[in-house]
């Protein structure tokens, strides 16, 4: 039983605590623990419906698509389909990574308004950037130009109620001059228009600590991709609280960094299978990170 004592105990300790170290107070919320659909690439691809299942048994709440196409959709479901599948789950699409490189390259809006929409019928937060093709991130120029587009981009997102974000790699860390083309599109984008996810394994990668990002641009990161990076093989991901990535300090800094939302990914190394790595993945992470 709980009585009037114990509840202001209780309260009481909370609030030492957060005063103890203000830091956690961002994370001591219990944040929905979300999961990069990329993850389970061949699972979706010959069981949608049983995967996204596992998913919510999992523990997970919330999703991040990737793939779409005007074409085959949401490999093979409809926008229609699958929010019917993720409602019937428990879970949420946020965030989705659609592929835009004729927009960014070329300015048709084609991709992009479909995008939109598809997004619109999940219900989602965030329209995402994952990838910019090589031959067009060579020099400054280019990542002007990109940052260009992401503004356009931005501002037909929120016109309809949406929010435009971007996704790292490592190649946006590449030295261009003194500069990169990641600062170079931090520095151009409106952020009323642009937001970052950040990949913190592909930042680690690269040679830098999230943290000083976090430091360097306050509030720019309002979501994280949260993957581990294998102990003997960098190049490799492994389950969250395996590998060599420092999560927890990273974590303690989510408020400066302006993050929401995170989702956990693996791209390979899955030990000994993918279901039961993003199982251990969301275990470490709600014992251990939030």
């Amino acid at each position: 039983m709980v009585t009037r004592r114990t509840f202001i105990i209780n309260n009481s300790l909370a609030a030492t605590a957060v005063l103890i170290a203000p830091s956690l107070a961002f994370t001591m919320d219990k944040k929905e623990i979300g999961l990069q659909l990329y993850t389970l690439r061949k699972e979706l691809s010959n069981n949608a419906k049983g995967t996204l299942e596992k998913v919510a048994k999992a523990g997970y709440t919330n999703v991040e698509t990737y793939g779409f196409s005007i074409k085959d959709q949401f490999w093979g479901l409809s926008p229609i389909a699958l929010k019917q599948i993720l409602d019937s789950n428990g879970l949420k699409s946020v965030s989705g990574h659609y592929n835009l490189g004729s927009f960014l390259v070329d300015g048709n809006k084609t991709e992009l308004k479909a995008a939109i929409e598809a997004a619109k019928i999940l219900k989602s937060e965030y329209l995402t950037i994952p990838w910019v093709d090589e031959p067009y991130r060579k020099n400054t120029d280019d990542y002007k130009k990109i940052s260009a587009a992401l503004n356009e981009a931005g501002k037909m997102c929120q016109n309809e109620g949406l929010k435009l974000a971007y996704h790292n790699h490592d190649f946006e860390f590449e030295n261009h001059n003194g500069t990169s083309g990641y600062q170079i599109l931090i520095q151009e984008t409106d952020k009323q228009l642009v937001y970052f996810e950040m990949d913190l394994y592909w930042v680690v990668f690269s040679g830098l600590n999230p943290v000083d990002l976090f430091q360097q641009n306050p509030g720019r990161f309002s979501m994280w991709h949260v993957k581990d990076m294998d102990k003997v093989n960098r190049k490799l991901n492994t389950e969250i609280g395996s590998g060599s990535i420092d999560f927890k300090s990273i974590f303690m800094e989510a408020k400066q960094s302006g993050m929401h939302h995170f989702f956990v990914e693996q791209e390979n190394n899955y030990n000994p299978n993918p279901f039961d790595s993003i199982i251990k993945s969301h275990d470490f992470i709600s014992k251990k990170l939030i």
